[in-house]
């Protein structure tokens, strides 16, 4: 298995197949998806360019509904179920509370997937709610930088109290967020919980 976050919310898992998850401002040309997974709509998670470079032949590219219009292989909603190929996932609804920025009625989502028997849940650009609170995970990728997303302090109490095998904190560094909130984050977690800091410096 190998995880990485190549910039802010962009995150890549290898282990058999090779997923993407809302690839953003990538430089090289890599042609090696096998499923590329997309949130919502706003352009640091929907980002052609940086799909045109990572897509291949059988590519297969999973979107919420406000992307229908644009050429996808499987368009999704909250709160369901679904089997690609035989990739097992969960779709998991994404959204701010007391903020305008992820309306709950635009049907974003984040992604529960199942690969090899490990869960990893991509949480997308959302605050803490009774969703997220209810999805048991092993990697938990959760939005830290503030303003469109939980805070350090918001995602440190979710991951303490949820307690996946391992998190990784995005969404901070690049567009919102100063770098140091990663090992701000990882102080504040649970000893028992693993974290990792992917985003580094030379990558914004």
């Amino acid at each position: 298995m190998e995880i990485q976050v190549l910039n802010h919310a962009s995150i890549k898992i290898e282990d058999g197949k090779t997923i993407y998850i809302d690839p953003y401002d990538i430089k090289e040309e890599y042609h090696d998806a096998d499923y590329i997974f997309i949130t919502h709509d706003h352009y640091d998670h929907y980002d052609s360019n940086s799909i045109s470079k990572i897509q291949k032949e059988n590519t297969q590219i999973i979107v919420p509904k406000c992307l229908e219009e644009e050429k996808n292989d499987l368009v999704v909603e909250p709160n369901k179920e679904y089997t690609v190929n035989d990739l097992f996932f969960q779709t998991i609804p994404s959204y701010n509370i007391g903020k305008p920025f992820h309306p709950k009625e635009k049907g974003y989502v984040g992604y529960l997937i199942k690969l090899k028997g490990v869960r990893y849940y991509a949480m997308g650009d959302t605050d803490r709610t009774e969703e997220a609170d209810s999805v048991q995970t092993d990697v938990c990728f959760v939005p830290i930088g503030g303003t469109y997303t939980m805070n350090v302090e918001e995602a440190t109490a979710y991951i303490n109290e949820t307690s996946p095998k391992l998190a990784i904190p995005i969404h901070y560094g690049k567009i919102v967020g100063d770098l140091s909130l990663g090992k701000e984050f990882q102080s504040k977690i649970k000893k028992n919980i693993k974290t990792m800091i992917l985003i580094k410096e030379n990558e914004q």
